[in-house]
């Protein structure tokens, strides 16, 4: 993805109406990350949060914001799954804002922290600033609310199925690497727990359609048979960048074999990833196996995208 944003901001006239759209936080399957963002005017928009009736509706909304004062914003939840038809749900919280064009020295930073102000959004570059990922769920961001993100960095879209303890742990130490989430359960229980998406278990491997090529796809759910069910899905759709099952050689052993039973190429049987993470980080642990996978999924070939 270009960064056609930044070069419309770029020449941004005092004259000028132009609004800035900005995807704050995701939660499921949403068509683009944290810190994406598209600049819209009267006439035109530049670069995409995900196209599509989510984007459809984020033009309206910046075109609305143009009658009003610069600096202007307001935050908007969408709920994915009635928005775009999708069966795995999700959410995207967006940050809309007539923009200042006196205060525009902050789109050459590559680490930038924004404070909302009643009447302005306020970005400073801040290369020391620890990142901590916003919510898309719960309280939207108002007055005050201050958080920080590098430009400009592509994420490697991780399709996480579980949320057990192991699921827990890779969730919590996601942040602040150029990893974007979409965590899966279909545990009504555990829809409390920040950052899911409960989707029943029948439909939870149609989630996969929604997964880009780059995307790294982990399958580690409370139940085998679901595991086998989302593994056979992610190898029998167009390749994935990665595909790893939890388990053990033992387990692996049965998959594949039940898996040429039903006719999966070989091919496809080949990117089957199990035991998952770097076999040098011993331990079974859920801390040490988080840390261990997120380390073998930043050793993968990096695709070049810019937000």
């Amino acid at each position: 993805m270009s960064a056609a944003w930044r070069e419309r901001l770029r020449r941004v006239a005092t004259d000028d109406r132009i609004a800035l759209v900005t995807v704050l936080a995701t939660e499921g399957s949403a068509p683009r990350g944290a810190g994406t963002r598209m600049v819209v005017d009267d006439a035109a928009s530049f670069d995409t949060i995900g196209g599509g009736a989510l984007e459809h509706q984020a033009i309206e909304q910046a075109r609305a914001i143009l009658s009003h004062p610069p600096g202007t914003w307001r935050v908007q939840d969408y709920p994915l799954g009635p928005l775009l038809g999708q069966c795995c749900g999700g959410r995207v919280r967006l940050l809309i804002e007539r923009v200042d064009p006196a205060a525009l020295d902050w789109i050459a930073a590559t680490t930038l922290t924004t404070t909302l102000h009643p009447t302005q959004v306020a970005r400073h570059a801040d290369p020391l600033a620890a990142i901590v990922p916003l919510s898309a769920r719960g309280e939207r961001p108002a007055a005050g609310a201050t958080w920080s993100e590098r430009l400009g960095q592509w994420q490697r879209p991780v399709y996480l199925f579980g949320a057990g303890h192991v699921g827990q742990a890779i969730a919590r130490r996601i942040a602040g690497l150029p990893l974007r989430l979409a965590w899966f359960d279909s545990r009504p229980e555990l829809a409390a727990t920040p950052g899911v998406t409960i989707v029943d278990a029948d439909r939870l491997p149609a989630c996969l359609g929604d997964a880009p090529a780059d995307a790294a796809v982990l399958i580690l759910t409370h139940d085998h048979g679901l595991d086998y069910r989302l593994t056979h899905a992610a190898l029998t759709r167009a390749p994935l960048a990665y595909v790893g099952l939890i388990g053990s050689a033992t387990k692996r052993a049965r998959f594949l074999a039940r898996l040429t039973r039903e006719d999966v190429s070989a091919d496809a049987r080949a990117r089957l990833t199990c035991p998952i993470g770097l076999a040098t980080i011993p331990g079974k642990e859920p801390d040490v196996i988080a840390l261990s996978v997120l380390a073998q999924l930043l050793t993968l070939d990096s695709t070049p995208e810019h937000l």
